[in-house]
C-alpha cells in the first residue's frame, strides 16, 4: 500500500494549525514495530495540541475516508495519539515531545521531515 498520500493529508493538517517539526517515521523494516509508521509534530499549548488533533482527524475523514480506530490523550492534551492502525500520529505538547523523545527510540526507522515551504 502507498501510505504517501495519506502522510501527506495529516502532515498537511498538523502544518495548517501550527504544528511544529512535524516528520514521519517508516517502520516496515523494524520488526519490533507497532504500526508501519509514526507521524509526530510538536505544538506550544494545550489548545494548539487538541486543534492539530481535530484537524488531522477532520481531513483524513474528508480526504482520505479514514476514521481513527481510537485514540488517547484528549482529557488532558498534553500528548494525544491518534490510531489509524497502520499509521499512528502523535502530538506532542513541545516540552513532553523534548522529554519523550520518541523519535530516539525508533532511530534506525527513515525520516522524512515535513515544512510549509513546498
Amino acid at each position: 500500500m502507498d501510505y504517501r498520500n495519506e502522510l501527506d493529508v495529516i502532515a498537511d493538517a498538523m502544518l495548517e494549525k501550527k504544528g511544529k517539526d512535524v516528520v514521519s517515521l517508516d517502520l516496515k523494516k523494524i520488526g519490533t514495530a507497532i504500526s508501519d509508521f509514526f507521524i509526530v509534530c510538536s505544538a506550544e499549548s494545550t489548545t494548539n495540541v487538541s486543534a492539530i488533533a481535530d484537524n488531522v482527524e477532520a481531513r483524513m475523514i474528508s480526504e482520505c475516508g479514514r476514521k481513527p480506530l481510537r485514540s488517547q490523550g484528549r482529557e488532558n492534551s498534553l500528548w494525544i495519539i491518534i490510531d489509524y492502525g497502520d499509521i499512528v500520529v502523535h502530538i506532542f505538547q513541545t516540552q513532553y515531545r523534548d522529554f519523550y523523545r520518541l523519535e530516539d527510540l525508533w532511530a534506525d526507522a527513515d525520516r522524512k521531515e515535513y515544512s510549509d515551504d513546498k
